[in-house]
């Protein structure tokens, strides 16, 4: 499977810090899920469709990652590492990434600590049909604040939420945290420490109509606190198995 994307960014940065005790000596996306770290079943759906290099974020015990993973070789693919000093936020994290993106026509950018199978083939055909900035992938889930909800009329983004105070449970489609990107999505992110893009730059897209989104996830997996993780362990099957 091939979509013409070569670069991929992931977020790998987070402390983990309700999972801690474990998150004192692990870094959160090396715990392992059906023999794995969460990272790698990423990096794993990356080269699935064509991803030759891969931009990992790190920060909190970054050197365990980079001695995890080495320079991706082993995985099909090439490994590099922005390490930040100081949490910078996930629109703030891409930003840190720039240069590495803006002679690409488009990229993959994912969370790195969530077991998921996301279709970009169909994800992509909405990039291109609608000249996105943002195409987002979505997943229902019962909803218990586990991600941002989003609404859509058809494939554009109509509303995005990160984190609502007043949805209550229930099944909500939500952003499953996988997305293709044009480089424009550059020029909505202001440099600096702790901005987000799922509360300033998504929201910032939807006003202009640059972000579209498509239900893709097949499986959809956090691992964040013990229940999400333990959900994880027991729930999610691999690649090509449902």
């Amino acid at each position: 499977m091939t979509i013409g994307i070569k670069k991929a960014f992931i977020l790998a940065g987070g402390e983990g810090t309700r999972l801690r005790p474990i998150t004192y000596e692990m870094a959160k996306p090396l715990i392992p899920v059906r023999g794995k770290p969460v990272l790698q079943w990423n990096l794993e759906l990356c080269a699935m469709y064509g991803v030759e290099e891969v931009i990992i974020a790190v920060g909190y015990k970054h050197e365990q990652i980079e001695q995890a993973f080495g320079d991706g070789k082993k995985l099909g693919l090439k490994i590099k590492y922005n390490v930040e000093e100081q949490f910078l936020g996930t629109a703030g994290a891409l930003k840190f990434a720039e240069e590495a993106f803006r002679g690409e026509k488009k990229f993959i950018m994912m969370n790195g600590d969530e077991c998921k199978d996301i279709d970009f083939i169909s994800l992509d055909r909405v990039f291109e049909k609608n000249d996105a900035v943002a195409a987002i992938a979505l997943t229902e889930v019962d909803y218990m604040a586990a991600g941002g909800i989003v609404k859509v009329d058809g494939e554009k983004v109509t509303n995005f939420d990160e984190k609502p105070v007043a949805e209550g449970q229930g099944k909500k489609t939500i952003n499953a945290g996988a997305y293709i990107l044009s480089p424009r999505i550059f020029d909505y992110i202001m440099p600096g420490e702790m901005v987000s893009i799922e509360k300033i730059t998504f929201p910032m897209l939807v006003k202009e109509g640059k972000a579209f989104a498509l239900p893709c996830v097949s499986q959809f997996f956090q691992t964040d606190t013990f229940e999400r993780y333990e959900n994880a362990i027991f729930g999610w099957k691999g690649f090509g198995s449902i």
